[in-house]
């Protein structure tokens, strides 16, 4: 385990990372989700990250309310991801330790992170199952 105290989201971050735009509408956005099997997509505005959008901002869509008791479906994925999508996200940079973003996940209850360069660039994407990898591989030595 001291060696998972070393490492840091560069190492274990997916750095090809698939981002939508916030003109997708759902219907698309929902497609790339089965496609891909990941579980949110950080939304790009002219190479600049702007939100993060998951999985959960869909299904927030079909909540019933007293004013809306029955969703037409083909009316909300028709919505654009700029509508649903978070703005303020949480964000680490590639050299956060491992042991941060843990934490981050934990006490926010995500399941993924964006990683930003000193340039406020997208570098990648931490997932759960990145950091269960890191630990799984560390508790090996």
């Amino acid at each position: 385990m001291y060696k998972f105290l070393e490492q840091t989201a560069g190492g274990y971050m997916t750095r090809n990372v698939r981002t939508v735009q916030r003109d997708h509408n759902l219907l698309a956005l929902s497609e790339m989700f089965e496609q891909d099997d990941f579980n949110s997509y950080p939304v790009e505005d002219d190479g600049q990250v702007v939100g993060i959008v998951t999985k959960f901002d869909i299904l927030k869509c079909f909540a019933f309310t007293p004013s809306q008791m029955l969703p037409r479906y083909h009316d909300l994925m028709g919505r654009k991801v700029g509508d649903v999508m978070t703005p303020e996200f949480i964000y680490v940079s590639p050299d956060t330790r491992l042991t941060r973003v843990l934490q981050i996940m934990v006490e926010h209850r995500i399941r993924s992170i964006i990683v930003l360069d000193s340039a406020q660039k997208l570098a990648g994407i931490i997932a759960r199952e990145d950091v269960i990898a890191a630990l799984k591989a560390t508790a090996s030595d």
